[in-house]
């Protein structure tokens, strides 16, 4: 059935998961042809332990599943990415990605020794998904004197704000350096994805329309 995927000597393949909605990698497992079978056929990742020399349905006991979107190989055909939409932290340990220490950095370098605040540091593809969190952290927690809070509950003036900020980048962009383009820029994507928030409009929408609009 994968004939185009090169399994090693015990029949298994790394397996790369990433999080569909923010690109960002959740783990490494590996996987057997049974494994990949059952994940085509159930639509849920299925991996195989090697420590327990046996197939594992993620999210069986935690209740964080991950629903493929996608399975890609690379190119040599020696292992796979997974695209999934996850329903929960993917790391045992709680953290939303297995991969939550940065080499060099604070954190102990023990198994499952918890992060440190402020580390990884968050690369480019991280900002959107980072900010899609903390809005959410917001609108549910509610803090007080929070900006973000006071535009949450106030459809009128969010709209407003990113009507404003949309003028002020546009002016940038006419008579401004290239780094008060990019400030004026950040400032429309705060104000939009708040208002996405308001809306509870996922951003991951917003994306499959221009994924819709490709070509």
């Amino acid at each position: 059935m994968f004939d185009e995927i090169s399994f090693d000597e015990r029949g298994l393949v790394p397996c790369v998961v990433q999080d569909e909605a923010s690109a960002e990698v959740l783990m490494l497992a590996y996987v057997d042809e049974k494994a990949l079978q059952m994940t085509v056929e159930t639509g849920e990742m299925h991996f195989f332990s090697r420590s327990r020399d046996e197939i594992w349905r993620k999210g069986e006991t935690s209740g964080a599943t991950m629903a493929v979107r996608q399975l890609r190989y690379d190119c040599d055909g020696d292992a796979v990415l997974a695209i999934v939409a996850p329903t929960g932290a993917a790391c045992h340990t709680g953290e939303r990605t297995c991969f939550y220490r940065e080499v060099g950095g604070s954190a102990a370098p023990e198994k499952d020794a918890p992060p440190v605040p402020g580390e990884p540091r968050r690369v480019v593809h991280e900002a959107l998904p980072a900010l899609e969190r903390t809005l959410a952290s917001r609108a549910a927690e509610r803090p007080a004197g929070s900006y973000t809070v006071e535009l949450l509950g106030n459809p009128t003036l969010i709209g407003e704000k990113v009507e404003e900020e949309a003028e002020e980048v546009v002016r940038a962009a006419r008579e401004e350096t290239d780094e008060r383009v990019a400030e004026e820029a950040a400032d429309v994507l705060y104000h939009l994805w708040v208002l996405l928030a308001a809306r509870q409009v996922p951003p991951a929408a917003v994306f499959e329309v221009l994924n819709g609009r490709a070509g």
